[in-house]
């Protein structure tokens, strides 16, 4: 394809900045309330507010093995995420305008911390620096939206709360208009983020395009997805590779651009060093979350019921 990136922009960044500014300063988690069946509805803030969390009780159980795994969990149990600010990170994480913490993960997470009967100390760092922080002890507990992978399975654990998949999205005016193949790709620049189960599929595929003889595709990588949104508008990159739940929403929320299709999908789960107890009983938390309903409420407030699990795995066969 010869990209045509005559998309207006202004438009593009506008749209965008236009959702950066409901942000404020700060994280603090969002609660919620156990009802029944909450329908997905966006308020005045912008993205649903239904409370889906509040409601949820502790399983004394649980939160008995919990301490005595690591009786410092008492006083909060460490987990570390990306900070995103404003809400382009949605239906999974962003900050509203009083600086909290919301999104479909923060209302998961904050569920799982009922059960379990703790809380979560919640510090920020960067995709490529989490997993490792979970190995080296720097946080009990990593969750950004992380696909379970064979090569991540040998160096922590997974409790699986969500299925994703690997996405595309263009601008509105692409000629592509759904990619059923990577080799769609070839001769483009394809913006995606590293150390992702992106990265991993398009450099497994790296040959695909030199093999039908094409021009290959050039991959930009980048840890602030801003710059893709730049790089979209500048006509520097021609399709966002990227996780389906927040393309698909961004296709709903960002002016002249379109999803395209999901090439692959991929469990998400909360990751834990390798071996830790944390593993199994954040997989109990889950699936108790699972039976009493209150998985299905916060899914069905940010709209993402198909991308739900039916039973939370730990360490589950890998896709990729």
């Amino acid at each position: 394809m010869e990209p045509s990136m005559s998309l207006r922009p202004a438009c593009i960044l506008l749209t965008v900045s236009s959702l950066a500014l409901l942000a404020g300063c700060g994280s603090t988690a969002a609660t919620g309330q156990n009802a029944a069946g909450p329908a997905p509805s966006a308020s005045a803030a912008g993205y649903p507010t239904q409370d889906v969390v509040s409601a949820v009780a502790v399983d004394a159980k649980l939160h008995a093995a919990l301490l005595a795994a690591d009786p410092s969990a008492a006083s909060g149990v460490s987990l570390g995420t990306t900070y995103s600010p404003g809400l382009t990170g949605l239906p999974h994480d962003g900050e509203n305008a009083a600086g909290q913490a919301v999104g479909a993960d923060v209302d998961l997470r904050n569920a799982v911390a009922k059960v379990l009967g703790i809380s979560w100390t919640v510090q920020n760092g960067t995709f490529e620096t989490i997993i490792p922080g979970v190995q080296n002890g720097k946080y009990a507990v990593g969750q950004d939206n992380f696909g379970v992978t064979a090569a991540r399975e040998k160096i922590v654990d997974f409790a699986t709360y969500l299925t994703d998949g690997q996405s595309l999205l263009a601008p509105s005016d692409s000629s592509l208009n759904t990619v059923t193949s990577i080799a769609q790709l070839c001769g483009l620049t394809v913006g995606t983020s590293p150390g992702s189960t992106f990265q991993t599929i398009l450099t497994k595929n790296a040959g695909v395009c030199a093999a039908a003889g094409k021009k290959p595709y050039t991959v930009q990588y980048f840890s602030d997805n801003a710059a893709i949104w730049l790089g979209l508008a500048n006509g520097r990159i021609d399709v966002y590779f990227g996780p389906t739940l927040s393309l698909k929403y961004d296709a709903t929320h960002v002016a002249n651009v379109k999803f395209l299709s999901q090439v692959s999908s991929t469990k998400v789960g909360f990751v834990t060093a390798k071996g830790s107890p944390l593993a199994g009983l954040i997989q109990q938390a889950v699936n108790e979350l699972i039976s009493d309903g209150s998985y299905a409420n916060i899914l069905a407030k940010w709209g993402i019921t198909g991308s739900g699990v039916t039973t939370s795995e730990v360490n589950p066969p890998a896709s990729l």
